[in-house]
């Protein structure tokens, strides 16, 4: 069986796919906030769902509600595939009350208010998968004790507290930029917890690990500060991904980025390590432009031309007052190339 699974950007909608991770081999991983990211998840998976029509697919939506209308769309959606010869399984594992309405008129549609997600999403995969993921109970109790406040149950509350922190605090790789790196260093960080479960004052020992455990992750073969090993770690991947960043203007090359921030020191390793990149900028999800260079383009410039913006002549910004928020990277890396075009 092959799955496709949305979940929430935090503790509890991570470890949810931390625990699907471990049952399927064939797998597609999105992560949404509310509002227009789920929307933008949603099409995305059904555009994904429709290349593999034969075969046997579930489509799980996990620490995530669904208004009404959202809902209406999906199941329409979903039985528009089934009436195209598509063996797939809608299953939406949720715990927010505000999906009641939707949660009433979808037999796909499971909520109980009493359990985190992850519980939830535990309790499913026990009962209709394996058993083999028994050994992270201890794990699931914490985070459900921290999503949903339990701090009668002290032990898990404080370790999930950590356990939460961790996850909302692991930001040395971009969400957007890099969404399966990013869930694979917080499946890392979530599955070395659990070396802690059992010792005693846990959450202290736990959190006194956390700055290593991280470094543990993002170095190669050298150990350094965690900036640093940061930063070499985004340019390698940025490196693999960069002809999908490229941009150009008036025949000099530049790299893209969205939501990277604070690029002073990425941008310019990037730079240096790539000659043949003439400058780079980064977008953020307002439409602010952050341009730097290494002496080949006056960004300066660049910027005034853009957006009315200026700086210095390695390092200025802008602001696109016309940009639509998203998650595309390549919708993002469209609206800047158009706007680069018109310059000429």
């Amino acid at each position: 069986m092959r799955l496709f699974h949305i979940s929430h950007t935090d503790l509890d909608g991570y470890t949810c796919q931390f625990l699907t991770n471990k049952i399927f081999k064939e797998k597609h991983f999105y992560n949404a906030n509310y509002g227009l990211e789920v929307k933008q998840a949603l099409k995305q998976a059904i555009i994904d769902i429709k290349n593999y029509q034969d075969e046997k697919l579930l489509f799980l939506i996990s620490d995530l509600n669904l208004n009404p209308q959202e809902s209406i769309e999906l199941d329409k959606e979903i039985k528009t595939l089934k009436d195209s010869g598509f063996d797939i399984t809608l299953q939406l594992l949720d715990h927010h009350i505000t999906g009641k309405v939707s949660a009433e008129k979808y037999d796909w549609y499971f909520l109980d208010d009493k359990r985190c997600a992850t519980k939830i999403v535990f309790d499913y995969l026990v009962e209709n998968f394996s058993k083999d993921i028994n050994e992270y109970e201890a794990l699931i109790n914490c985070v459900n004790a921290v999503d949903i406040w339990l701090e009668k149950e002290k032990e898990n509350f404080e370790f999930g507290k950590v356990l939460m922190s961790s996850v909302i605090k692991a930001r040395e790789i971009n969400q957007i930029l890099f969404s399966s790196l990013d869930r694979e260093y917080k499946f890392f960080i979530l599955e070395k917890s659990k070396e802690f479960l059992n010792l005693e004052n846990r959450h202290i020992v736990f959190d006194n690990s956390i700055h290593s455990i991280k470094k543990e992750f993002l170095k190669d073969s050298f150990d350094d500060t965690l900036d640093n090993l940061s930063a070499t770690y985004l340019v390698k991947s940025l490196d693999k991904i960069k002809e999908d960043l490229t941009i150009f203007y008036n025949g000099q090359k530049g790299l893209m980025t969205y939501c990277l921030g604070s690029i002073s020191i990425p941008a310019n390793s990037f730079l240096r390590a790539n000659s043949d990149y003439d400058f780079f900028v980064d977008i953020s999800r307002k439409g602010n432009a952050s341009f730097r260079a290494d002496g080949k383009l006056d960004v300066s410039q660049l910027a005034s031309k853009l957006g009315n913006g200026g700086g210095h002549v390695n390092a200025s910004g802008c602001k696109f007052d016309d940009f639509v928020d998203t998650i595309n990277l390549q919708e993002v890396k469209a609206y800047i190339q158009k706007k680069l075009d018109n310059l000429k």
